[in-house]
């Protein structure tokens, strides 16, 4: 297992990342490894968490661990008010807004591209977790 520290700095987490290519595989592979070691306590990850800009991020599905590459939301649906927490972003849960239901192109963990609707807690970490990739800080 490849297990990496987290990053903490607010500076670092607000910048934007690059899109990652298949030299990149390594940080898919140490995204799940430290996301399986955070299990109790998370439920998503982006790469730049573990110091690395790229977008990159694993989402748990309960049952398995997604990786999704170069995601971005094509469509929302059903906006609402939420609080959430952050294992980079120390102290409490912080307000946001998600969406009940997105639709999101990515690439899968070989690189082929795919589009899915996701809704309820999955959408929002997925939400949450681009807004790691995107630079923004709830």
């Amino acid at each position: 297992m490849s297990v990496k520290p987290l990053v903490h700095d607010p500076m670092f987490l607000a910048g934007k990342s690059e899109a990652a290519t298949p030299a990149d595989r390594q940080v898919i592979t140490d995204l799940v490894d430290t996301l399986q070691a955070h299990i109790d306590g998370c439920v998503g990850m982006a790469a730049n968490m573990i110091g690395v800009k790229k977008n990159i991020i694993v989402v748990s599905m309960g049952f398995m661990i997604m990786p999704m590459i170069n995601a971005k939301i094509i469509s929302r649906k059903g906006p609402y008010p939420t609080k959430e927490g952050c294992l980079s972003l120390l102290g409490d849960p912080r307000p946001t807004t998600r969406y009940k239901e997105i639709e999101v192109e990515y690439l899968d963990v070989n690189f082929k591209p795919k589009k899915d609707k996701f809704t309820d807690y999955v959408a929002q970490i997925i939400q949450h977790e681009l807004d790691h990739v995107n630079g923004v800080l709830i």
